[in-house]
């Protein structure tokens, strides 16, 4: 019998994963590992998926998604993003995951660069391996704020390097690119003709400050940005989100959907209609708590001296834990086994990350207090190992 996709079979799993999967036997445990909102969708777009059953909106939808919510994604992008867009711009997908895949999918070939963030979320580097193409990483610095260090990051740059690709609010960090970062990272893409494809799945958390999409200031066409309903909208489960691209590359981002998804779930597509043109203030309630979430880790940090940095978005916070131990894959695992605490361990994330683990605000205040108090004493209680010398 001839063998499997040799990519295939090669891709690293998730890390994340395989602390989600152990978790889940320990009944006790307090989930910090997990991204994913603890709120309930808002009432107005449950009910709107609702109707879409009850009135039998059940079935095929144009691949790149309904009109009716291709015009509301457009007017939100102009109104929240300062993006100029028409409907031939947008391609609906399941999910924001299926949109950056696309976009990757619609513009990188076997033996192309790309470029990565270090620590990033682990599924873009798949997405470029199985295309046959290399993941070059470029750094985020701890000192820096986990930002880049934008001379490094030309350095990285190669003539097979086909494009750039960065989130912001980010995962795992939490770190946000400035207007004026972003700008200069739009300018190398530029300077080397080069793609620059933008993970914004968290622009609505953003605790000081505004959010910044580079494609609104995108002269001559290189900028695809992703977005999606999850993690504003508590609609994970609902799969639904979208890409932004010129109009040439979204006609091959919508053909990619034919033979990977055929088109995006009609009724997740009417529940994102009532998201976008109804009201925000569940939206805004929820950042205002991961924001509370935010400064109670930063506190509890401060108090056991681990503190590092703040950051500015999303809901994670990276934790030092290398007094523990050198490999985060195997700390996390002591932590869940005796401390009752799942995290994610920060090689997930990236090699840079093997003293961090990721932890998840996306708990209750309680859930958080408990847990990141636990974390943080596992490390008082290693580094007075380490100074005794036992």
């Amino acid at each position: 019998m001839k063998g499997l996709s040799r990519r295939a079979v090669e891709m690293p799993g998730s890390g994340i994963r395989e602390i989600m999967d152990l978790a889940w036997k320990e009944p006790e445990c307090i989930h910090l590992e997990v991204g994913q909102p603890d709120f309930p969708t808002p009432a107005h777009v449950k009910e709107a998926g609702i109707m879409a059953i009850r009135e039998n909106f059940t079935g095929y939808t144009p691949s790149r998604g309904i009109p009716e919510l291709r015009e509301a994604i457009c007017w939100k992008l102009w109104e929240q993003n300062g993006i100029k867009a028409e409907g031939e711009n947008i391609t609906v997908c399941p999910g924001a995951v299926t949109a950056l895949d696309s976009a990757v999918m619609a513009l990188i070939e076997t033996g192309d660069e790309v470029l990565l963030p270090d620590p990033g979320w682990p599924n873009p580097e798949m997405m470029v391996r199985l295309l046959g193409a290399s993941p070059v990483h470029y750094r985020l610095y701890p000192d820096k704020g986990f930002l880049p260090d934008l001379d490094e990051l030309e350095r990285k740059i190669s003539p097979r390097t086909k494009a750039i690709i960065l989130n912001t609010p980010s995962n795992p960090t939490g770190a946000v690119f400035s207007k004026e970062l972003l700008m200069e990272i739009y300018g190398l893409a530029k300077k080397y003709d080069l793609y620059l494809i933008t993970d914004e799945i968290y622009e609505d958390l953003v605790f000081e400050g505004k959010h910044f999409s580079v494609a609104s200031i995108d002269s001559d066409g290189r900028v695809l940005s992703v977005f999606g309903f999850s993690k504003s909208y508590a609609m994970t489960g609902w799969r639904l989100g979208y890409v932004y691209a010129p109009a040439c590359i979204s006609a091959v981002i919508t053909k990619l959907q034919e033979p990977l998804v055929s088109c995006p779930s009609s009724i997740s597509q009417k529940a994102g209609v009532a998201a976008l043109k109804g009201p925000k203030d569940k939206v805004i309630e929820m950042k205002e708590i991961y924001r509370r979430r935010r400064d109670l880790a930063v506190s509890i940090l401060k108090e056991y001296d681990l503190y590092e940095y703040t950051p500015g978005g999303a809901f994670y916070i990276m934790v030092n834990v290398s007094a523990i131990g050198e490999d985060s894959r195997e700390v996390a695992k002591l932590i869940l086994k005796e401390y009752k605490v799942a995290v994610a361990p920060g090689t997930a994330f990236g090699q840079s990350m093997k003293n961090y683990v990721r932890v998840s605000l996306a708990a209750s205040d309680e859930q958080i207090r408990i847990g990141l108090e636990r974390i943080c004493r596992a490390v008082e209680k290693a580094k007075s190992r380490i100074k005794s010398g036992s």
